[in-house]
């Protein structure tokens, strides 16, 4: 097999962070840093753009999947030729009424490689403000199949197994988990890898925002259930190499993705 490999990097941010410039400005500090080492990938949290809690704030800082915040991260992604997978608020194209939790990934070319909408809200801030998505999100580079899912989706171990019966390679997560939920990045989140045999990248907050504390915990999980990096409590940039080898002789090894199927 062609060694095919990515080099993938989780910015960990501290969510006190003001939303706008301030944001910004971090994020091309972590790109300066990840061009050192080669990164092609970077992975930020959920709602980066706007913040995650801040309540009915929300609607004033969505913006469409192409507006000021997808511009200014494309104008990075060219610049430092770095694939950058950001969360926001999006206001609906069509007729500005709905508000979706999604994600998307913007190319070194400028251009957006996958999009994908939060498909299971919890109760609380997100289903008050956000509508449901509906579709799958996947999409290849690099050689990689690449699928897409946004914090609470993840814990749902349907939604992962989907991705990777349809051929993900690497799982993408960007999350806000709070400083109470320590277990679901340390046991939960890599037994997602380990299930179906793929990458997977869980990119979350640390500090506080407003009365919400994060526990930060980001981490880089490989086929076989292992941590490759994982952070702290504090703001960190991960990296590591993954392999599309590596998720081949897992999946030869534990058939899990075969011995499902008609269950």
């Amino acid at each position: 097999m062609t060694d095919i490999h990515l080099n993938i990097a989780v910015a960990q941010i501290d969510a006190s962070t003001m939303a706008g410039h301030a944001r910004m400005q971090w994020l091309e500090t972590q790109l300066k840093l990840a061009k050192q080492q080669a990164v092609e990938l970077l992975v930020l949290p959920e709602l980066f753009v706007s913040g995650y809690n801040v309540g009915s704030q929300v609607d004033q800082l969505a913006e469409s999947s192409a507006g000021p915040a997808a511009k200014m991260i494309a104008t990075l992604a060219q610049k430092y030729q770095i694939a950058i997978y950001y969360g926001f608020a999006e206001r609906d194209g069509t007729n500005g009424t709905k508000l979706y939790n999604a994600a998307q990934c913007i190319g070194p070319e400028g251009k957006v490689l996958g999009h994908y909408r939060k498909r299971l809200l919890p109760p609380g801030f997100e289903a008050t403000y956000f509508t449901k998505g509906n579709n799958i999100g996947l999409f290849n580079w690099r050689g990689f199949n690449i699928g897409m899912l946004i914090c609470y989706d993840a814990e749902f171990p349907e939604l992962a197994r989907e991705l990777a019966i349809v051929g993900a390679d690497i799982i993408l997560v960007p999350t806000a988990l709070g400083s109470q939920w320590g277990w679901v990045a340390q046991q939960m989140m890599p037994t997602r890898g380990y299930e179906n045999g793929v990458y997977f990248v869980y990119a979350n907050y640390c500090g506080q925002e407003h009365q919400q504390i994060y526990l930060g915990g980001s981490f880089i999980g490989s086929p076989a259930g292992e941590v490759v990096a994982r952070a702290g409590a504090v703001e960190t940039l991960l990296i590591a190499k993954v392999k599309l080898e590596t998720v081949k002789a897992a999946q030869k090894r534990l058939p899990y993705l075969l011995d499902c199927q008609g269950l």
